[in-house]
């Protein structure tokens, strides 16, 4: 079986990714450049690749931020120490960024004759982005069946999320029982130019959350 996996280079993308492989999938790898501020992350996704031993992973350029609205796509700062509570989408959320992954995942499922595919969304400590939900997930094989050759001829498409109702400590677990490497991953929205997460923004915060409820270090902070 073959999937289509986007691989971002952060932790939850990488225990998707490995989940699938487990259950006995072919990975296909997708890593959008899009323009993000944290470049290091491609860097990580490599690195996760190799690790896991996919078919192929294609690096896809896709310049977002041509379009900005985002602080992860242009000069709006990253917020730090905010509320993870609160109700309001941040300015990190880029604009219909899972529809167009997921698209741009479609299109090359149809060529390599795939039907599913894998995204490590999570509806509970999501940061407020409302293209994580299961919802949304529904909705998109709802299209993929309309949008394509493939679907029109009869092919179900699929789309895996095995991380979305669990908790970061949860899915922190879940990859240490698979022996993956945290290590290898990314998850900060502004590291420094050395690579270093920053340790305040959202990203970092539901990260240290996770660590902290699994019991367990960060490899990333460790040394």
């Amino acid at each position: 079986m073959r999937a289509v996996v986007l691989l971002s280079g952060g932790l939850d993308s990488y225990t998707a990714a490995a989940i699938a492989k487990a259950g006995g999938f072919k990975l296909y790898a997708l890593t959008v450049r899009y323009g993000q501020r944290h470049v290091g992350e491609v860097r990580a996704a490599r690195a996760i690749a190799r690790v896991l031993g996919v078919e192929r992973h294609l690096e896809l350029p896709v310049d977002l931020r041509t379009i900005g609205g985002s602080a992860l796509t242009s000069e709006i700062a990253v917020p730090r120490d905010r509320d993870l509570g609160s109700a309001d989408i941040p300015p990190t959320y880029v604009p219909a960024r899972n529809t167009i992954f997921l698209a741009l995942a479609l299109g090359w499922a149809e060529v390599l004759d795939a039907h599913d595919f894998v995204i490590g969304v999570n509806a509970l400590d999501y940061s407020g982005y409302h293209d994580c939900r299961p919802e949304f997930i529904h909705a998109f094989e709802s299209l993929a069946a309309l949008a394509t050759r493939a679907g029109v001829e009869g092919a179900r498409f699929r789309i895996h999320t095995p991380l979305i109702m669990l908790g970061k400590a949860e899915i922190i677990r879940r990859g240490l029982d698979l022996g993956l490497d945290y290590g290898l991953t990314l998850s900060c929205y502004d590291p420094d130019p050395d690579g270093r997460p920053c340790g305040r923004c959202d990203s970092c915060a539901l990260r240290a959350k996770g660590f902290r409820e699994a019991g367990v270090a960060d490899p990333l902070l460790i040394g």
